[in-house]
């Protein structure tokens, strides 16, 4: 199923590609991103709260979510930034519906896709992203350090995607200061959160450490913080929810 993701993604890249001009001169018209990593650094459990329609793995989840109404519930919940699917052929995203979030809050925004280069980055900020994610499992060493630099060139916040103990090393030696720890193996889909307790002895020394995916509720997020990690994502979770807000709240140990 990766493959397939992926396979998607490079047939609308040269397409990406060719408007790389109009993506700086719309970026240069933005004003400066929010602070996705500032807002992850308080005290206490931060949460990414998730917009995510459908999956691979799941199929649809919640097709007719309002992106500016959920977005709003994230944030009265007390989530500290959100995570939004932009990748629209197996995750039913799309830019509009980033648009439509961000707007709708003061809330920093990940755009959640699946960066291949640099057009990809230029892109995620020209729709508004204040974060971009790399997964190190689909980038080799030369092209990772690439789209970090290209993230830091246009003010955006790189959460670096890591699987395996050697990828943390290698998000680390790449020098990632936000890494997250992805609980679900790509190529099975298969969900462990003790693969986020086994890597967190890695990251002690990184910025911001986030786990991600397979959080159910409240006892869930106590073990991840239990371990070390200063936030969460969380996706399937929040779009099942009929109450987002009282959801976010409980992973923080609120209600």
């Amino acid at each position: 199923m990766l493959d397939k993701v992926l396979a998607s993604v490079r047939r609308r890249l040269p397409e990406v590609r060719a408007r790389q001009d109009q993506l700086h001169e719309a970026v240069a018209r933005l004003p400066p991103p929010r602070d996705f990593t500032g807002a992850l650094a308080g005290p206490g459990l931060s949460v990414i709260a998730e917009f995510k329609r459908a999956s691979p793995s799941k199929g649809v989840i919640n097709a007719g979510m309002d992106p500016s109404e959920r977005a709003a519930a994230f944030e009265s919940g007390g989530a500290s930034a959100m995570s939004v699917l932009t990748e629209p052929d197996h995750f039913m995203g799309s830019s509009e519906d980033l648009r439509a979030a961000r707007s709708a809050t003061s809330l920093p925004a990940l755009r959640k896709d699946f960066t291949l280069d640099s057009a990809h980055v230029w892109e995620a900020r020209a729709m508004g992203a204040d974060a971009v994610l790399l997964i190190v499992a689909i980038l080799d060493d030369a092209l990772l350090a690439r789209l970090l630099g290209a993230a830091e060139e246009a003010g955006l916040a790189a959460l670096v995607e890591v699987h395996s103990r050697e990828e943390a090393s290698r998000a680390l030696q790449a020098g990632a200061t936000v890494i997250g720890v992805n609980n679900r193996d790509l190529r099975t889909f298969d969900v462990d959160l003790s693969t986020s307790e086994r890597i967190a002895p890695l990251l002690e020394g990184v910025d911001i450490r986030i786990a991600e995916s397979g959080v159910k509720g409240p006892e869930d997020a106590a073990r991840l913080r239990a371990a070390g990690y200063d936030a969460l994502l969380v996706g399937e979770y929040l779009s099942r929810s009929a109450d987002p807000a009282h959801a976010i709240c409980g992973l923080r140990g609120l209600a």
